[in-house]
């Protein structure tokens, strides 16, 4: 892992640190179109013919009765369970709050408002096999809940027929029941198109590798998705007094997830750069996964030599990372400077971790840059708003030749004869 001083070697690694996004991959992406064409024509066929394809095993149902749910569940000890309660409880604390009502209110004798409704029908979408991802659930199945989304239709591969009992667990606690075990792309096309045992979803959730983010891109506008998530990343602005160990530990928490994880320090201290880099060196060696770890910190990681604390701040609204930490004395004071960033960690002791599993926020954030418009997945997410309008005829004469000028500069008569054809019938009454 590098230490950047440089204004050049720093706009060398932003170049990369772009290019790292997913992009267009042509040979990704035809693959990608294939099975989603195969699913919508030949529904639960494809299924199984791709189950068995990619999966490896042959099953008599696609989907996980509610008795496989609850026996698998039976998996986890209770320390786990525990946990996983506890993470449960907080994360709807959280999202409760996000809860929007509808309104309405009086212009003149008109009434002017937005319906607040949830979306009927929403597909969640679960890394599985033996990767263990209960927290997914927890995150993308909880603010859907509340927000108040009837019908909640999971996908999760299983290969080789393993299921996963943490998953099934978390599934067990929401007391969602309604399971398919196929994963991939041709899962993202069933909840699209639907097939035979699959009815269509209105919204797809939930991350996955290239080809579930590729497919997501290319069903979008056949129903909605959340976002297309890219390689996890973390940025740590910190001073001279922060702990270079907790530091370190906290870039690793990310550089392990895969070799496009970035983890990047930004700093205004040589001497912390320098102690942080030793303490990777020293930290990366017990990990189990530290040949990933190292791949993505030569790859992706930096340590950055700001001029000072405000110059970092410059930086984290170019980057507009999905996790910042603030390892900086007073770190509130900084919080107005910050434009873009998913989720924002102040303190030493509010490490990424904790909003992973159990802080309560959201841990599906915007990544790659995307900060810079986009929100964490959250309630109001699996809602949809309708616009409500009732004028009577006083109202309407107050507006009527605003709308018959506008329309007439837009060249569309017929939306000024809507108008005049209504004010006859008062030339009529005169």
């Amino acid at each position: 892992m590098k230490i950047i001083t440089t204004k050049r070697a720093l706009s060398l690694f932003l170049k990369k640190l772009k290019r790292r996004s997913i992009g267009i991959n042509l040979e990704v992406e035809n693959t990608v179109r294939r099975i989603l064409n195969d699913v919508k024509d030949k529904g639960d066929r494809a299924l199984y013919e791709y189950t068995y394809k990619y999966d490896l095993i042959k099953p008599k149902n696609l989907r996980i009765s509610n008795n496989e749910i609850i026996e698998y569940s039976k998996g986890i000890d209770k320390r786990t369970l525990s946990a996983l309660k506890v993470a449960k409880k907080r994360i709807q604390a959280f999202h409760k709050r996000q809860k929007e009502e509808s309104w309405s209110y009086l212009d003149g004798k008109s009434l002017l408002g937005q319906i607040i409704r949830p979306i009927e029908r929403v597909g969640v979408y679960i890394p599985g096999g033996k990767a263990s991802y209960p927290s997914t659930v927890l995150m993308n199945i909880i603010p859907a809940q509340i927000a108040g989304v009837k019908e909640i239709a999971v996908c999760v591969p299983c290969p080789h027929g393993f299921i996963n009992s943490a998953v099934m667990a978390s599934l067990n606690l929401l007391g969602v029941e309604e399971v398919y075990r196929i994963g991939g792309a041709q899962a993202i096309g069933a909840m699209a198109y639907g097939t035979e045992t699959i009815k269509r979803v209105d919204k797809i959730v939930g991350p996955g590798n290239i080809y579930v983010a590729t497919a997501k891109k290319l069903v979008f506008g056949e129903v909605d998705i959340d976002m297309v998530a890219g390689p996890s990343e973390i940025l740590i602005v910190a001073d001279e007094k922060a702990k270079p160990d907790f530091i370190a530990a906290d870039l690793l928490s990310q550089a392990e997830h895969d070799e496009f994880a970035s983890s990047i320090l930004i700093t205004d201290s040589l001497n912390l750069a320098r102690a942080v880099k030793f303490e990777l060196r020293k930290q990366v060696r017990s990990l189990i996964r530290r040949e990933i770890a190292i791949k993505s910190l030569n790859n992706f990681g930096a340590i950055i030599v700001s001029k000072d604390l405000f110059d970092a701040f410059d930086l984290v609204n170019i980057i507009s990372p999905e996790h910042l930490e603030l390892m900086v004395e007073e770190p509130e004071k900084y919080l107005n400077l910050i434009k873009n960033a998913g989720a924002i960690f102040v303190g030493e002791w509010t490490p990424e971790a904790l909003g992973d599993y159990a802080a309560g926020p959201n841990h599906t954030l915007p990544t790659c840059g995307t900060a810079r418009y986009s929100s964490p997945l959250g309630v109001y997410d699996f809602i949809k708003k309708t616009s409500i309008l009732r004028f009577t005829e006083d109202d309407f004469k107050r507006l009527a030749e605003v709308v018959k000028i506008i329309s007439t500069v837009e060249g569309l008569e017929a939306h000024g004869n809507a108008v005049k054809i209504r004010e006859r019938l008062f030339h009529c009454k005169e």
